[in-house]
């Protein structure tokens, strides 16, 4: 059995990853945030600062094609998406979240990549102040994991 002997605590090394962050600037000020918390728990986790590279594009739509080309460098042992919808009155809402998530979900299988999914979608802009902190760090203990887990299994 793959992994049989390895526990989730051996897997959140990051001493010898090499991890790469989109973030949208749309809700910049929430996106900052998470950025900062991501970045200090791949730190804490062990990533080295030379080993993480950030990417800024507009929006959550256009998370999926930076993803995608920082895939097709293959430098990297996993990436994180960092966004935040929040509704507004029109089906907008429902088209950026969908597409956004289906994009980064479809980069991930094509190039066999992990990607940490943390693009808030909320209802209103309090919702995503008392997520983006939390989600952050998720983001980046996920992308450490798997990209443990995946070396594991391959």
């Amino acid at each position: 059995m793959f992994g049989a002997d390895k526990g989730k605590a051996d897997r959140m090394d990051g001493h010898k990853l090499s991890i790469g962050i989109v973030q949208a600037r749309f809700n910049e000020g929430i996106t900052n945030a998470l950025a900062h918390a991501c970045r200090a728990e791949l730190l804490d986790l062990g990533v080295q600062e030379k080993d993480i590279d950030l990417v800024r594009v507009p929006g959550a739509l256009e998370i999926p094609v930076a993803l995608q080309a920082l895939a097709e460098r293959n430098r990297y042992d996993a990436l994180i998406a960092l966004g935040c919808i929040i509704r507004g009155e029109t089906y907008h809402f429902e088209l950026v979240a969908n597409e956004s998530g289906a994009g980064v979900s479809r980069v991930a299988l094509d190039y066999q990549i992990p990607i940490a999914n943390a693009i808030l979608t909320t209802q209103d802009e309090a919702q995503a102040l008392a997520r983006q902190d939390d989600k952050g760090r998720d983001a980046a203990r996920v992308a450490v994991e798997m990209a443990n887990l995946l070396d594991e299994l391959s």
